[in-house]
Order: C-alpha cells, then sequence, then structure tokens
C-alpha cells in the first residue's frame, strides 16, 4: 500500500459562525486528489489549515509523516502552492523572483524555472504589477513547479486562466504525478479539471466531511434518473442518495446507474458528473 504524502486526521477549526468540523482524509504518493465543496464549504480553510497559516482548534496534520507545525521550516521547502491570488511583491520582475527563491528553497533549479517562463510566456524583467491576473496564475506554477517539491497545494489555481492555457498546466500536473513520489492537493470549483486529471475526489459540505473516494468509481457508477412518480416511488431506496422533484417528474442521483437502467429500461438514466453529484448533495433532498 502506498504511503500518505498527508494525512489529515479529525481536523476542526472554529469560527463561531463557521466550524470545519473533524475533518479526516489522507493523500497517498503518486495521486491527485480534488477538494470540492460550495463557496464557503471550508476547502481554503482546509488548505490554510494544512499550511499552518490558519491555526486549528485541533486535530494532527502530517505532511511527508511529520508533523505540520514541529517540522513546518523542513515540510515546506518541499511544498509548492499556488492560490487564485497573487501573493508576490508587484514591484518584483520573475528574474528578481528567481533571486529571492534561490534563496530559499534547498533545491531551486533556475534552469526549469525559466524554462517555465519561456513556456508560459512570461516576461522576465517586467514587474508583476503590469502583468494580468492569468500571467500572475502562470508565474505562481513556475515557481512552485521549480524547486523539486513533492506536494503541490493549489487553491483555485487554475480559476483565473484562458481554457488553453489551463488545459497546458492540467498536462503539466499529470506529467508531475508520474514521479510516484508526488502529489497534488486541488481544490477548485471547476469540476472538469478535476475529472480530467483527479484520482480521488474528497468533498466538503457546510464543513463536514461527505465523502473520499476514488474518481473512476463516482464516475463509472453514479447516475441521474428523470422519472415519473410511479418510477421514482418503486425505485430501491437504498440506491438513492440525493432527489430532486420538478414539476413533472423526479431527478434522482444513485449509486449504481447500471442497476437502475436494468431494472427499469423505460427510465432516463445518464452518467453523473462530478458537478451532478456536488448539486445533488448540496440542493436535493437527501435520501
Amino acid at each position: 500500500m502506498a504511503e500518505n504524502i498527508l494525512e489529515v486526521k479529525n481536523l476542526t477549526k472554529d469560527y463561531g459562525d463557521f466550524v470545519l468540523n473533524d475533518l479526516s482524509f489522507s493523500i497517498p504518493r503518486g495521486v491527485i486528489m480534488g477538494l470540492i465543496g460550495e463557496n464557503g464549504a471550508g476547502k481554503s480553510t482546509t488548505v490554510n489549515c494544512i499550511l499552518n497559516e490558519i491555526k486549528k482548534n485541533s486535530g494532527n496534520i502530517l505532511i511527508f509523516g511529520k508533523d505540520h507545525i514541529i517540522d513546518e521550516c523542513e515540510i515546506k521547502d518541499k511544498i509548492g502552492i499556488v492560490f487564485d491570488e497573487n501573493h508576490f511583491p508587484d514591484i518584483f520582475t520573475p528574474k528578481e523572483i528567481e533571486k529571492y527563491m534561490s534563496g530559499i528553497y534547498t533545491n531551486w533549479d533556475s534552469i526549469a524555472f525559466r524554462n517555465y517562463l519561456k513556456q508560459f510566456e512570461l516576461p522576465a524583467k517586467k514587474k508583476i504589477k503590469d502583468f494580468s491576473k492569468g500571467m500572475k496564475v502562470k508565474l505562481a506554477f513556475a515557481v512552485a513547479l521549480s524547486h523539486k517539491a513533492e506536494l503541490l497545494i493549489l487553491d483555485e489555481a487554475t480559476s483565473g486562466l484562458d481554457p488553453i492555457i489551463r488545459d497546458d498546466i492540467l498536462d503539466i500536473l499529470i506529467d508531475f504525478v508520474q514521479d510516484e513520489n508526488y502529489s497534488i492537493l486541488f481544490s477548485s470549483h471547476i469540476t472538469s479539471d478535476l475529472e480530467k486529471i483527479a484520482d480521488y475526489i474528497t468533498f466538503i459540505h457546510k464543513g463536514r466531511l461527505v465523502f473520499c473516494s476514488l474518481k473512476d468509481d463516482l464516475i463509472d457508477n453514479y447516475g441521474v434518473v428523470s422519472c415519473g412518480a410511479s418510477v421514482f416511488d418503486t425505485l430501491d431506496k437504498t440506491e438513492i442518495i440525493s432527489y430532486q422533484k420538478e414539476d413533472y417528474q423526479y431527478k434522482v442521483l444513485v449509486r449504481d446507474r447500471n442497476k437502475i437502467a436494468k431494472d427499469f429500461p423505460k427510465a432516463l438514466v445518464e452518467p453523473a458528473t462530478i458537478e451532478n453529484i456536488m448539486l445533488f448533495y448540496v440542493k436535493g433532498e437527501l435520501q
């Protein structure tokens, strides 16, 4: 069994009006985990607790088998981080960022960084304040990928990119985990990105873990059934996860679409996307 690169155990953060409540999940080496949930579900709180940017109330977080607070400096030397906002000084140029980062990261690779600047078409001597949002995100990826990080943590990192560059970044991330020592935690509301590259999906809703599952199990098995009341009333209730009642029919999220399609050949049964699954959990009536 693969060693876990990240372990989150019983993580709790209480803001008073919002609680991230007893969250547990782990990421093996060599995989990409997608972290999903509606705005305010607790995704960024989870990421910031992992990075010790905010203090947790309770729970344990291990990265590379080490405590994320006790061994914070050693751990962060081997983590690449990309947020959806620029965290570099606006007055710096990428060339100056390179000089700055080479003094921070033990394994900084200037050649790799310059190659990413070329690949992303980023001018080395232009001040960051003159960059577009997309350029700033690409710069953050260039930094994150240029110091031999073993774990990438991405928080809405692709949201500022056009579809072409986003697709290029996803290909880079797939290549990144070909080295089975490396992993990615990818928090995103762009569920189509996660469908393309994630191995696991962790879903948080209102500060609580809904599930942590293999993505292929969700895509291969879950389905959305469109049916009338007569079929809905006879569905095996253990197969129903959530449903929405519309004017003339029901929309039902089920665990095993192939079984439902076999049992009810006249019902419309379609594969469920990650977005479907999230919407049914958030907006549907849970069984």
